[in-house]
């Protein structure tokens, strides 16, 4: 039972197998070390910032679906879901679909999708059999990883094969889909496989694989974006011929269009089709890994190991993916020893056959027929129907019924073709295929001067010295749609985007030991910015062991992602394209601010409808609304984080109680904002210009935005153990955007709840080699700002419960449980999809 509680003293509720052992292997459990935190080995207790310890056989018995899954009981940790195949980590605050802010490592090595910026789930991480621990920092991680760590990151460690030889075998089956009313019941499956060999006292390998078969999540909001697009008229709701729900594609402002039927202005769009109606949601992944462990030395380890994932799943950006094909990579190879670690990692994605949902949704109507000739026929139709003695609204209805004759319809044999076709066609204009190769090498190293060669050092003065170098390059294969080389002259050459950096770590012990002093600078330096600083202070005070208090102060910096730096697609006549200089030049000087563009359309709509000015005038009399651009090209993202926590022991070390609190200020947010570039560049043609779509270049552009944000918060937790059978958590995390100072309005959105709650109990031996779990989760509700959807995204609950019966006989278990057992379906974001309950069976058995 004690290996049970040291399970739960330093993590999340989650119970692992009950075992009789000495009260020396407590203490010991209390002196688990964690690395991630400061690169070096420490005891949990005394880490200088906020890191949450999760242990394999915590995870092995949570009552969630998965390892990656139970993460989200995980104190400080707020996790999204765009798709049953991809969850997204985040921590305090800015959470979006894929997180830039926020790493994922496996083994210390970065398992992000180059192009993305960050992990596609758990698609290059570890399987449930090969977990061996989880270190999560929520926060700024700066100073010791660099890049992309502004909001913390997660390290998962795997097991060695010399400590954990043999061979297991695990199989998952699940049921979801339960009482939705947009899918019948579908199964779920899982099977996981792992073998690991010592060969030599010096050599071992292990292989693991996964495959996994299953339907994915649904999403389906029709809430409606556009409502008030034909107010100046009076038609709403469903006689809105403009109408945009959120999970309806090919309808947006680019497949709208203002057209003059009976002497009034109306907004009308394309009709566009429902997600389900342009995405395959068979979900099937296929991931494997292999390694290959050698002893140079004692305590020295020379590894290679390769990842692979194949995947087959919802993605999202701005816009929601289908993943087809979709294949990520990893080669590494590690040398760690107790003075020096040294890695050298390649990772690498091709997209396959995946596609972009909105593209493929406004290209399928435009591929039966031209915007042009659609309105010309959607206007006939309204003055057949009007010159009949129709209604407006009938009349509207009548005329899109006409414009629509000939459109594909969903599910036939002529729409499923055509998908297919459009699926590889690698212009958005026209199609929509999702076509790129990127690869990244990352090599990085570091020393404990103190470990080894200044060790007198470390003895007399209490001194640690840290010293570590590290360099990314990112290459790219212009496809000719979602990247180009901007290079005059270098069109087919690849794109390499790098960045180099370092740091030195010194900690100091003082006062007998009780107080220990850690001062880190780092310094990185990216091709197309000036030389950046993060320095973090950390002091960690003891008065006895088992009570510790701890402050910090570091900064961070976020350098642009592939994608925010060089991206140029063309996406439903919109071009996004990326800040920097060799890519924007010329458009944000030349450019006005779209949401200056539609109010001042819309007041010369609704003067020309109801005060019957005629265009021209309308137009002069409402130019004032326009704004010229003022953003510029990109800048890297800075944070400062001020931190204070306490860990501590009490009860003969029975209740464990974990506290942090911090704040937060960040400036130069990377963000992205629509500008439109008129054909002219006379200051009395330009508003004409701004008021028809067809005289304006339209551009969604990454900048920087002017908003200075401040945010706080705290998390909290206790872990109690009694009885010898009984162990319980509960864990509560806070964070509040605080007021902006020069808000532009154009920061990302805080999209996190203020409040989140998780509770377990567990109860082992119930009967013998019976234990069970029962968690809970709570989070408030909280305002989603992104650009897809923005609104409030409503609270909601889970309720997860597990039970498992051990067979040692056969070293095997019996596994029967659910996750959100009550089945009310949810959604975790504005524009993702419903998540309901999930019903599984896990049969696991290990052959030594």
């Amino acid at each position: 039972m004690k290996q049970l509680f040291a399970a739960f003293i330093f993590c999340i509720p989650f119970t692992a197998t009950a075992q009789t052992q000495t009260d020396t292997l407590k203490a010991r459990a209390l002196e688990e070390m964690v690395v991630t935190a400061s690169r070096v080995t420490e005891s949990i207790l005394v880490s200088p910032v906020s890191v949450q310890k999760v242990s394999a056989k915590a995870t092995a018995l949570s009552p969630a679906l998965s390892f990656f899954d139970a993460l989200e009981n995980v104190q400080g940790v707020h996790m999204i879901t765009p798709s049953l195949g991809f969850k997204v980590l985040n921590a305090r605050g800015f959470s979006n679909t894929t997180n830039v802010r926020f790493a994922q490592l496996t083994d210390g090595m970065d398992v992000q999708s180059p192009h993305i910026g960050g992990a596609i789930g758990n698609s290059l991480g570890p399987t449930d059999l090969d977990i061996a621990s989880i270190e999560i920092l929520p926060g700024t991680a700066s100073a010791l990883y660099g890049m992309n760590t502004v909001n913390g990151l997660a390290n998962f460690f795997t097991k060695n094969p010399f400590n954990s030889e043999g061979l297991s075998i695990q199989q998952k089956t699940a049921i979801n889909h339960l009482n939705d009313s947009h899918s019948k019941a579908k199964p779920f499956t899982e099977t996981t496989i792992r073998f690991a060999k010592i060969i030599t006292p010096k050599l071992a390998f292990k292989v693991n694989g996964a495959f996994t078969k299953g339907y994915d999540w649904i999403a389906s909001d029709q809430t409606e974006l556009n409502g008030n697009a034909n107010s100046s008229t009076q038609l709403f709701g469903a006689d809105n011929p403009a109408s945009d729900p959120v999970n309806m594609y090919g309808n947006e402002s680019s497949n709208r269009k203002t057209v003059t039927l009976g002497g009034k202005r109306y907004v009308v769009s394309r009709t566009g089709y429902q997600e389900a109606e342009v995405v395959d949601y068979n979900l099937q992944n296929i991931k494997g890994d292999a390694g290959i462990y050698y002893k140079v030395a004692p305590g020295a380890m020379l590894t290679y190991t390769y990842h692979f994932g194949l995947l087959d799943n919802v993605y999202q950006r701005a816009n929601r993916f289908r993943l087809e094909n979709y294949l990520v990579q990893q080669h590494g190879i590690q040398y760690q020893s107790a003075s020096v670690q040294a890695k050298l990692y390649v990772n690498s994605e091709n997209t396959g056959r995946s596609y972009n949902l909105r593209s493929m949704a406004e290209n399928m109507d435009r591929s039966y027929k031209s915007d042009t000739d659609w309105y010309a026929d959607f206007t006939k139709g309204f003055n057949t129907a009007t010159t009949g003695g129709a209604t407006v609204a009938d009349a509207m209805r009548q005329a899109r019924a006409a414009a629509d004759a000939g459109r594909y319809l969903p599910g036939s044999d002529r729409f499923n073709a055509q998908l297919q076709k459009l699926q590889d066609i690698n212009n958005w204009d026209i199609g929509a295929a999702l076509r790129v190769k990127a690869d990244f090498v990352h090599a990085e190293a570091q020393v404990s001067l103190t470990e080894k060669y200044l060790k007198a050092w470390k003895d007399k003065y209490g001194l640690d010295i840290l010293l570590g170098a590290d360099h990314r390059t990112y290459i790219i294969v212009p496809d000719g749609n979602y990247f180009v080389n901007p290079e005059p002259g270098k069109d087919g050459n690849s794109i390499t985007y790098g960045k180099t950096g370092g740091f030195v770590s010194l900690n100091k012990d003082l006062i007998q030991k009780k107080l220990r002093l850690g001062v880190i600078l780092r310094a990185d330096k990216n091709d197309y910015f000036k030389t950046t600083f993060n320095p973090r202070l950390s002091a960690v005070y003891s008065p006895v062991h088992d009570h510790n208090v701890r402050v910090s102060f570091q900064t961070g910096y976020r350098f642009p992602s592939i994608f925010e730096a060089y991206s140029n697609v063309n996406s439903g006549g919109v071009k996004r394209v990326g800040g920097l200089p060799v890519m924007s030049q010329g458009i944000f000087e030349n450019a006005w601010l779209a949401n200056s563009i539609t109010s001042f359309q819309q007041a010369v709509l609704n003067d020309i409808n109801q005060n019957s000015l005629t265009q021209d005038a309308a137009i002069e009399k409402n130019k004032g609304l326009l704004k010229k651009n003022s953003y510029t090209y990109l800048k890297p993202e800075h944070t400062k984080t001020w931190e204070a926590g306490y860990k501590g022991l009490f009860f003969d070390r029975a209740l464990f109680v974990n506290a942090d609190l911090y704040f937060n200020r960040y400036s130069n947010f990377i963000a992205q904002t629509n500008m439109n570039v008129p054909l002219s560049t006379d200051p009395a043609t330009i508003p004409h210009d701004l008021y028809d779509k067809a005289r304006q270049a339209q551009y969604r552009m990454y900048t920087n935005s002017r908003s200075v944000i401040n945010n706080y918060g705290f998390s909290a937790g206790l872990n109690y153990q009694w009885e010898k059978k009984w162990v319980a958590g509960i864990n509560t995390t806070f964070a509040k955007l605080k007021n902006a100072e020069n808000q532009d309005g154009l920061e990302d959105g805080f999209n996190t709840p203020k409040w989140m709650w998780n509770g377990s109990v567990s109860r082992t031996n119930i009967a013998e080699n019976l234990d069970a779990t029962v968690s809970y989760k709570w989070q408030s509700g909280y305002y989603s700002q992104t650009f897809l959807v923005t609104g409030n995204v409503p609270s909601y609950s889970s309720l997860d419960a597990q039970v498992t019966y051990r067979i040692p006989t056969l070293k095997s278990l019996i596994k029967v449980g659910a996750s959100n057992l009550l089945n009310k379906y949810y959604v975790s974001f504005l524009g993702g999809p419903s998540v309901g309950g999930m019903y599984y069976v896990t049969v696991a058995v290990n052959v030594r």
